[in-house]
């Protein structure tokens, strides 16, 4: 296990090199992404201007406000509160981002499922989690909202945020086909009929 420090965007050998276990702290550039922007893009055909090759998403809908802008910052917004969503109800999405976008990594919550894994091995990408109830503190990690796009979605807009040392995250899934959701989860599956077992429950489990 290492720690990696990423200036975004990343190549693809810098993706490839991270393996789960690792840790990263992501650099300069973030987009913020969620459901209704992803239905934009890949059911609707909606394009973005924002060049995401080699970046990183993380699913949210941040909660800002209106603002002023000011010099060196354009943007009409501040965060106020920018929380990570649960990401593996847009499972579906993943292999069109990549492919299309060229987005590399992922952060989000409670881990994806095999189609997000399949598409991080034959495209080279990995995924990040964050823990839940860690707003408060990836907040901290945001510098300010540098620009927004498709704002008619707010606040499931697509979000561009300067970023400062933000992690430490956890490399959960990766290129090399590894997911520590799915071995955290063959792994209870595993104990818990080894209990029913020890109790003469598993038949009438299964039946």
């Amino acid at each position: 296990m290492a720690h990696h420090v990423l200036d975004m965007p990343v190549s693809d050998a810098q993706v490839r090199a991270l393996k789960i276990g690792d840790t990263v702290t992501l650099e300069t550039v973030l987009f913020g992404i969620r459901d209704a922007t992803l239905i934009a893009m890949f059911d609707g055909g909606r394009t973005t201007r924002f060049d995401l090759k080699g970046h990183a998403v993380v699913h949210t809908a941040p909660n800002v406000r209106k603002v002023d802008p000011r010099p060196g910052n354009s943007c009409p917004y501040e965060a106020v509160c920018i929380g990570t969503t649960t990401s593996m109800r847009v499972e579906r999405f993943t292999r069109p981002l990549m492919q299309r976008e060229g987005v590399r990594v992922i952060i989000g919550k409670g881990g994806m499922g095999q189609g997000t894994l399949d598409a991080l091995r034959d495209l080279g990408g990995v995924y990040l989690a964050v823990v839940g109830g860690a707003a408060a503190l990836e907040t901290t990690w945001i510098e300010s909202i540098e620009d927004v796009d498709m704002d008619d979605l707010h606040p499931e807009s697509l979000w561009k945020f300067r970023i400062k040392g933000f992690g430490p995250l956890l490399v959960t899934m990766d290129s090399h086909g590894g997911s520590l959701h799915a071995d955290v989860n063959a792994a209870a599956l595993s104990r818990r009929d080894a209990i029913l077992g020890k109790l003469g429950a598993a038949e009438r489990t299964r039946a």
